[in-house]
């Protein structure tokens, strides 16, 4: 009975619908398994990434901030206009030439900036009675040299950066490390799937800091290059503004 009853459910057309069936459950399979990897990798951000990274995410997106507004404020301070003050150049020639310092000192009050106000000391200078050369340089230079060095503390900023992003992204580096090897202590090796968040932490801060690091140190060097050629600026139009007082009769070579 069993073989005849075997033989009787064994139709073809029974042996077509377990044929569709094994098909359509072989596709479902294969959909499935293949959704998996997709739904892994879409998900993936960066705020998941951020996560990922810990604590040292935090500092880093701070450094990340204040690299941007450092940026920024220096492309809007080191300008060589802002130095040099090519609008005022007249104004400076037009009071050496009536040979009164007063003149000269209203003349740096109407036109504040980096070379009036080094120069204005110079007037005060030859106003007090020195009107040596070798006084009124040593008046300016002492005058530039805490002048010149407002706008250079801000980019010493971006080298602060540059140098303290990688730091912070090993020291996270060394946490995430330190986690996973606390893990391989608890639990051992059998489970890799559970250091994946601490090597994950490991690998992200140090991206995140080189990432912060490269353009911070980028764009100290452009703005120190910056700097460097607007202050030289600044000594050349004194060295102009020196000599004409010179030429005017305002300064004398020798030490009276």
């Amino acid at each position: 009975m069993t073989a005849l009853n075997y033989q009787a459910t064994s139709t073809p057309w029974t042996r077509c619908i377990l044929l569709l069936l094994g098909i359509t459950a072989s596709l479902n399979a294969q959909e499935s398994a293949s959704a998996v990897p997709e739904t892994s990798e879409t998900s993936i951000t960066l705020w998941t990434l951020f996560q990922q990274g810990g604590w040292a995410m935090y500092p880093l997106l701070a450094f990340s901030v204040a690299l941007v507004g450092l940026a920024v404020y220096c492309a809007l301070l080191i300008k060589e206009s802002r130095f040099t003050q090519p609008e005022a150049v007249e104004a400076m020639k037009q009071a050496i030439e009536s040979g009164d310092p007063e003149k000269g000192l209203k003349a740096c009050r109407d036109n504040e900036g980096y070379m009036t106000e080094i120069l204005a000391i110079a007037f005060d200078t030859i106003e007090d009675g020195h009107r040596s050369v070798a006084a009124v340089n040593e008046a300016m230079e002492e005058r530039a040299g805490k002048i010149l060095a407002k706008p250079l503390v801000f980019v010493q900023y971006l080298q602060v950066i540059a140098s303290i992003s990688p730091m912070i992204g090993l020291l996270g580096t060394v946490s995430g490390m330190v986690k996973a090897f606390r893990n391989i202590a608890a639990q051992g090796l059998g489970k890799p799937e559970l250091l994946a968040n601490n090597i994950s932490e490991a690998l992200v801060t140090t991206a995140s800091g080189l990432l912060i690091a490269i353009p911070a140190l980028m764009a100290y060097f452009y703005f120190k290059n910056k700097y460097l050629s607007a202050s030289s600026g600044v000594y050349e139009a004194l060295g102009t503004m020196t000599r004409l007082m010179s030429k005017k009769g305002m300064l004398h070579t020798d030490n009276k």
